[in-house]
């Protein structure tokens, strides 16, 4: 047989640029692919990171998904490339002023019609202008101080990292801030959570009193306060609790503050008060103002209401269905479900035993406390989590894994052997508790030796039979093999393979 050689002489490689990925996104955007043209255009921006035009564009498609913070900060580094291109001037006085940054965006506007007095986009400037010179109380940020977009645009980076568990690059670049600008109160605050949530909480609770000591009244301080001692559960919550109940705020974002902190420590009645008077006066919440809203109501005693905020949180988000405040958790069928009890919750999240944390951690992502407890300062009580509890947490708050990566497929086997365990009640009870401890001792060993954790159904089977043989010598592995659909003989080897992971196992005779 002739052996063909093939030349590849001829053949080019084709590496994409930044160019092309944007020419892609434009297309995308012609067909109002929103969500398709945002992939392209992040992929864009990695490439081509110095493209004024690129970034731009980007920004603007933040901004249409309502991703103001980041949008802006796509925008700024256009503009530090080309700081006199109309488009990006505009934009910016734009997404300015969907953050209610009304002196910046009148700002950026002026720019605008400074190079453009009959640009396509003079109307709009103009009508910033306008608009922001006739509210001249909206000046001024949430802490009542005058707005600086570098400023701002440095605590918001700040406050992204916290939500991306970055607490020390956040503190890093908050100390940075309030070193610059002594008497930026909303930097001081958010200073303070950063290092709460690190379990420095001496420290966070001084920087609030020396918030309050320099600029006395600051709500912000004191609702931070308040729920620093709610969840340390300290008396001088109170004290606190008496100050904020005689403050009148005017500004929404104030009473929002107030309204959510009593409705997080169960003040329901003051907490109905301040959400329902924002309602009242056409504010537009978000997710969280009608999740708070419909508790406060409802505990106040006033279940209509709270039924329609509950209806409205629903259309913005149907995953909150099945935890509306008037289920009465005692009576649901899952009522002795583990995963629902919040003081045992907390107390595995705060444990001292790494397994028994990422125990929790699973736990945390099925339970109807997740969104109170994951404001909890202390739900971890190392202060350098490992890789195996960053990974569980990132699981438990449904944030992707790349298969690719091997140490995160092994992972996620993992955890797809938790969930199998789990599906067999569908709860986890105290009788069931220990199967799951006991998978989460032998997860920590094995994940720390690169085990690869290749067949989850065999590895549930293995790790109920290694508990349940315990109580009942009785049990027969083919019942087992059954349960869980796979043969004897993988039962009994992979009761052999996950064996060697139990701790002391070889000091044992």
């Amino acid at each position: 047989m002739e052996n063909k050689k093939r030349n590849y002489k001829n053949v080019l490689s084709f590496i994409p640029t930044g160019e092309f990925y944007y020419r892609k996104a434009l297309k995308e955007l012609q067909r109002e692919n929103h969500p398709k043209a945002h992939k392209y255009l992040r992929r864009a921006t990695e490439l081509s990171p110095k493209d004024p035009l690129i970034l731009t564009q980007y920004g603007i498609v933040l901004m249409e998904m309502e991703e103001f913070e980041q949008a802006m900060e796509m925008l700024h580094a256009a503009y530090e490339l080309d700081p006199k291109e109309p488009d990006i001037l505009f934009f910016l006085a734009e997404v300015h002023a969907h953050m209610g940054l009304f002196w910046d965006a009148r700002k950026y506007a002026k720019k605008y019609l400074v190079y453009e007095t009959q640009g396509k986009y003079t109307a709009e400037a103009m009508e910033i202008v306008d608009f922001a010179e006739q509210e001249d109380w909206q000046l001024f940020d949430d802490d009542g101080e005058a707005q600086d977009s570098e400023y701002y645009y440095r605590q918001e980076k700040a406050r992204r990292m916290m939500e991306q568990g970055d607490f020390a690059g956040a503190i890093e670049l908050l100390e940075k801030l309030v070193e610059e600008k002594t008497d930026f109160w909303g930097a001081y605050n958010n200073l303070a959570l950063a290092y709460f949530y690190i379990g420095e909480a001496e420290m966070a609770k001084a920087l609030l009193h020396d918030v309050l000591r320099r600029n006395t009244g600051n709500l912000h301080a004191l609702c931070n306060l308040a729920v620093f001692h709610y969840y340390e559960k300290n008396a001088e919550l109170e004290d606190v609790l008496e100050l904020l109940k005689k403050i009148q705020p005017y500004v929404f974002e104030h009473r929002y503050k107030l309204g959510a902190t009593f409705a997080l420590v169960g003040k329901y009645k003051e907490a109905y008060r301040w959400l329902k008077s924002l309602q009242k006066r056409g504010f537009d919440g978000d997710p969280a103002f009608y999740f708070w809203l419909s508790h406060a109501a409802y505990h106040s005693g006033h279940e209509e209401a709270s039924r329609q905020a509950w209806d409205q949180l629903k259309k913005m988000d149907p995953g909150k269905d099945g935890y509306e405040p008037w289920n009465d958790h005692s009576a649901m069928p899952h009522a002795d479900a583990l995963e629902h009890d919040r003081d045992y919750l907390v107390g595995k999240l705060d444990h001292e035993k790494k397994s028994e944390r990422l125990f929790g951690l699973f736990l945390l992502g099925k339970s109807v406390h997740k969104q109170e407890i994951i404001s909890h300062p202390n739900w971890l009580a190392s202060d350098q989590p490992s890789v195996l509890e960053t990974f569980v947490l990132g699981y438990a708050l449904g944030h992707p894994f790349k298969e690719e990566v091997p140490a995160e497929h092994a992972f996620m086997r993992a955890m797809e052997t938790a969930e199998l365990l789990y599906v067999q009640s569908g709860m986890v009870t105290k009788q069931r508790a220990e199967v799951f401890q006991l998978w989460f001792l032998l997860v920590e060993e094995a994940f720390s030796r690169n085990y690869r954790f290749k067949n989850p159904a065999a590895l549930a089977a293995a790790v109920d039979y290694m508990v349940e043989s315990s109580k009942n010598e009785k049990m027969i592995k083919r019942h087992q093999a059954d349960r869980f659909g796979i043969s004897v003989a993988t039962l009994s080897k992979y009761i052999k393979e996950i064996a060697i992971y139990l701790p002391n196992l070889g000091s044992q005779a």
